[in-house]
């Protein structure tokens, strides 16, 4: 094992003392091509292509001597630390940091991030990535090879962000480009680079001003937390709300108590896409999206529409609103995670279904149509739940009975997942 294993961050400014001492008595290096041409480094020392950091650490763990690694940016933030004290390598290290690039990309453009969300995006999952920004209004991505500026543009689709590229940081290449989504793809970029995409409305958004970085819709007084702040805005606690919360009653099927079912069972998170189906007066989508999964709220009355998008205002969140019948309209939407089916029964549960997301709910008012339903999610590879619903509010004054509704709730949970 390496007698001393010494991790470097480095953003193009000159090193550190320490840096310079560690590089100094190192007997390996490893490091991106541009950090092996540093001056710095002993011509005698061992050099090794940082490409799969697992293999690197192998190495190293091999090593007898000192041994340094060069990292761009913070390597404790989303960085080679990580992987160099997973327990199977055994390796401890000391860390030089360095500012981050997510830190430098923000300080290009004046702009605070502590309200900003920070993902990592792979080609494996870059829709993880994009659902991230589809539901956020201030989002840093750490890109790479195959997931960058143009193909986080293009799964964006008509989903309108700002997009700020940083590319090479803290080089002589250094370029800070500020460009609509849709303009993004255009364009090479060369790696590495960091994109902020802002845009929606709420907290955090921000527009480009007519002379640089103008003032941004959010709070002049600081958070409380860094990333999304669950009680602004506005400051509503729980969920599963009452009808009045949505300033028009709540249609059929959309109880406060089938909601609070319905959304338990999916259970919508950062990184999900909710497709919600028949989405009404927009509460169920809204509440997902309260959650911070990003959502796509279908419906085919154009009155329907309108509401959800009042909603989604008046919450803060944010929504991509698509008005047209399912299933047709289903085929050219993104790959859904999650699955609320408000209305259209059987067909449009089994149209959900052949797109396999993790979970679907639905419901229904006969046994007919529940059992219709049933059979959809069954035979399209989902273990089936079925429940009886009955919710009766009461007026505790007088204890009368003010109001009931009663439905069947049929979740799905795919079984090849």
């Amino acid at each position: 094992m390496a007698d001393r294993v010494t991790v470097i961050g480095w953003d193009g400014s000159p090193l550190t003392d320490t840096a310079r001492s560690a590089l100094a008595a190192a007997t390996l290096v490893a490091g991106a091509g541009h950090h092996l041409a540093l001056p710095e480094i002993p011509p005698t020392a061992e050099r090794v292509r940082l490409g799969s950091v697992d293999l690197a650490a192998r190495r190293i763990a091999g090593h007898r001597g000192s041994a340094v690694v060069l990292a761009d940016g913070d390597p404790g933030f989303f960085g080679v630390v990580r992987a160099l004290r997973a327990p199977q390598h055994g390796l401890e290290v000391e860390v030089v940091p360095a500012v981050s690039a997510v830190a430098a990309a923000f300080a290009r453009v004046g702009m605070p991030w502590d309200d900003a969300q920070v993902v990592v995006a792979h080609s494996r999952d870059l829709r993880r990535a994009v659902n991230v920004c589809r539901a956020h209004t201030k989002v840093a991505v750490l890109t790479s090879p195959g997931a960058g500026p143009a193909e986080l543009a293009l799964l964006l689709g008509p989903v309108h962000r700002t997009f700020v590229i940083c590319e090479e940081l803290g080089t002589d290449r250094e370029q800070v480009t500020v460009l609509t989504s849709d303009k993004v793809p255009d364009h090479t970029w060369r790696d590495p680079n960091v994109v902020i995409v802002i845009g929606g409305s709420g907290p955090g958004a921000a527009q480009p001003a007519a002379q640089g970085w103008g003032a941004t819709r959010q709070r002049t007084a600081g958070g409380w937390i860094a990333g999304r702040d669950p009680g602004y805005p506005p400051a509503v606690r729980g969920w599963a709300l009452p009808s009045d919360a949505y300033g028009t009653g709540l249609g059929e099927g959309e109880s406060a108590e089938l909601r609070a079912a319905q959304l338990a069972r999916l259970g919508p998170r950062v990184g999900d896409l909710v497709w919600d189906i028949g989405s009404a007066s927009g509460a169920a989508s809204v509440e997902a999206a309260r959650f911070g999964a990003a959502v796509i709220a279908v419906d085919r009355d154009a009155d329907a529409c309108a509401r959800t998008a009042a909603a989604a205002r008046r919450y803060g969140v944010q929504l991509q609103v698509v008005h047209g019948i399912a299933p047709h309209v289903l085929e050219d939407l993104p790959e859904p995670d999650v699955v609320r089916v408000g209305g259209g029964g059987a067909p449009v549960v089994a149209a959900c279904a052949a797109r396999r997301p993790e979970r679907i709910v639905a419901h229904a008012a006969t046994r007919d149509e529940a059992e219709a339903i049933g059979r959809a999610l069954a035979e399209g590879g989902y273990a089936v739940e079925c429940a009886l619903l009955q919710a009766v509010e009461l007026d505790t004054g007088a204890w009368t009975e003010r109001e009931r509704a009663v439905a069947f709730l049929l979740s799905g949970r795919h079984t090849h997942l």
